[in-house]
C-alpha cells in the first residue's frame, strides 16, 4: 500500500468521521431542544373584544387552515407527491397573508379558527403570519398553540429547516380561558422529534346571565400517519366534547379534521389515484345525535399538492380534491347556515368553512 493511497484513505475516513460526528451531534442537539409540551397549559389571551353573548343570540364562525400562507395556487408540496419543500418566494407569502387579511375583514366572522399559522419558519421566510393578522383585527382577542416547533427539519433536501406553527383562535367575544390540550403523538423517537405535536385549544366565552359557556375548540387533527393518530385524537376530542355537552354548554369544534365525516357524501371528489394522499374517516355515529357533524359538500375545502393548481388542468377528474374540514356543535345550537367559501385556493391549499349559529334558550 503505497503513502499517497494511505494518505487518500485517511482523508476519507476523516470525512467520514466528521459527517458521522455532525449527525451525531445534530441529532443531540434535536433531542435535547425537542419540543415537550405539557397535557395542559394555559394560554395568553391577548388582544381586546367589547361583545358578549346572551341565549338567543346568533354569531358566524369561521375555520381555515391557511397553509402557512406558503400553499397557494402555484404551490406543490413533497409530501403530497410533489417535488417542492418550499414552493413560494417571501414576496408570495407576504401576498397571501395579505389576502387572507382580507378575507377574514371582509367574512365578518365573529370567532375564527387557523391553523397551519407561522410565526417563524424558514418555510416562510420567518414571516411573522401571527402577528399580522392578529395586529390587522381590531377588536378581537387572539389566542395562540404551538403544535409544531423543531429547531430544525433536517429533511428531505433542501431541507424544510426551522418550523415554528401553531393554530389560533381570533374572538369578538370576551374569552374567559384558554388552553392548550396536547393529542396523543404517533410517532416514535427519532422521527418524533422533527413531527407536529398536535394539540386541541379551548377557549370558553361566557354567556350573559347564565351559568353555561360556549366553548370552541380549534384542531388540525394527524395527517400522515398510518390511521391510528387519527383515530387516538378522534377519540380524545369526543371524550372532550362529550363532556363539555353533558355540562349543558354550548360546543363548537372546528377546524382541519384530516378526514371525511361519514355522514358527508363527498362522491363529487373521488379519488384520483390509489398513490394519491387518503384522509381518514370519522364515524359520525361515535359520536351519538347530540354531537352533529356539520359540513358543506357543495364546494371541496381541500386540493392536493401534488401539484400546482396554477397551469394545470383544475378539472376533478385529473386533481384530487377533499372535504375535510367542518364542524362538530352540540344540539343546543341552531345551525341556521354553513357555507364553504369557494376561493378557488388561490392563496391557500384549503378553503373557509363558514357557519352562522344560534345559541339556544
Amino acid at each position: 500500500m503505497n503513502k499517497s493511497f494511505k494518505k487518500g484513505l485517511r482523508i476519507v475516513l476523516i470525512i467520514i468521521g466528521i459527517l458521522l460526528a455532525a449527525i451525531i451531534l445534530l441529532f443531540a442537539v434535536l433531542t435535547i431542544t425537542e419540543y415537550k409540551p405539557a397535557d395542559t397549559e394555559t394560554l395568553t389571551i391577548d388582544g381586546s373584544s367589547s361583545q358578549t353573548l346572551a341565549q338567543g343570540d346568533d354569531f358566524t364562525i369561521m375555520t381555515w387552515n391557511i397553509g402557512y400562507c406558503g400553499l397557494g395556487e402555484t404551490a406543490d408540496f413533497f409530501m403530497d407527491g410533489g417535488d417542492s419543500v418550499r414552493s413560494s418566494d417571501k414576496q408570495t407569502v407576504e401576498d397571501n397573508v395579505n389576502a387572507v387579511i382580507e378575507q377574514l375583514q371582509d367574512s365578518d366572522a365573529d370567532i375564527v379558527f387557523l391553523q397551519e399559522v407561522d410565526t417563524d419558519s424558514k418555510r416562510s421566510y420567518y414571516v411573522d403570519e401571527l402577528g399580522a393578522i392578529s395586529s390587522a383585527m381590531d377588536g378581537f382577542t387572539n389566542t395562540y398553540a404551538t403544535n409544531y416547533k423543531v429547531l430544525y427539519v433536517p429533511y428531505p433536501f433542501p431541507t424544510i429547516g426551522k418550523v415554528d406553527c401553531g393554530i389560533a383562535t381570533l374572538s369578538s367575544y370576551d374569552v374567559a380561558d384558554s388552553q392548550r390540550i396536547s393529542l396523543p403523538c404517533p410517532f416514535k423517537y427519532p422521527i418524533r422529534i422533527c413531527n407536529l405535536k398536535r394539540c386541541l385549544m379551548v377557549n370558553r366565552v361566557p354567556i350573559a346571565n347564565s351559568d353555561k359557556e360556549l366553548v370552541l375548540v380549534n384542531l388540525h387533527l394527524e395527517a400522515y400517519d398510518d390511521g391510528e393518530g387519527k383515530a387516538a385524537q378522534t377519540a380524545q376530542l369526543r371524550e372532550l366534547l362529550e363532556e363539555e355537552a353533558a355540562k349543558g354548554n354550548y360546543v363548537i369544534a372546528g377546524g382541519d379534521f384530516n378526514q371525511v365525516f361519514s355522514n358527508c357524501d363527498t362522491s363529487a371528489y373521488p379519488l384520483v389515484s390509489e398513490d394519491m394522499w387518503t384522509p381518514g374517516v370519522i364515524d359520525v355515529t361515535e359520536f351519538g345525535e347530540n354531537l352533529p357533524f356539520i359540513t358543506d359538500n357543495s364546494t371541496p375545502s381541500c386540493r392536493s399538492l401534488d401539484k400546482p393548481l396554477a397551469g394545470n388542468d383544475s378539472n376533478p377528474s385529473v386533481f384530487q380534491y377533499y372535504m375535510i374540514d367542518g364542524f362538530i356543535v352540540s344540539d343546543n345550537l341552531t345551525i341556521d347556515s354553513v357555507e364553504t367559501k369557494d376561493l378557488g385556493f388561490k392563496n391557500s391549499d384549503h378553503n373557509p368553512v363558514i357557519m352562522n349559529v344560534t345559541l339556544g334558550k
